[in-house]
């Protein structure tokens, strides 16, 4: 017999932001939240080479004002 607090839950897992692949969230994965060291380097050559943007909004000079 096994009580609630007894239970065991499953390791949550997120999806590779690169491929989709499922990867457990957990000190397993030392990749994480991507699922090998090629999607975490993909990853990173895509900020490097600008197509990942954050978009920001421009602020005007002081003294003018915004439309």
């Amino acid at each position: 017999m096994t009580s609630s607090s007894q239970t065991t839950q499953r390791p949550r897992s997120v999806p590779c932001p690169v491929c989709g692949c499922e990867v457990v969230w957990s000190e397993e994965s030392p990749c994480r939240p991507f699922c090998s060291a090629r999607c975490k380097g993909v990853d990173l050559g895509a900020w490097a080479s600008g197509e990942y943007r954050v978009q920001a909004t421009e602020k005007s000079e002081p003294g003018q004002e915004s439309e």
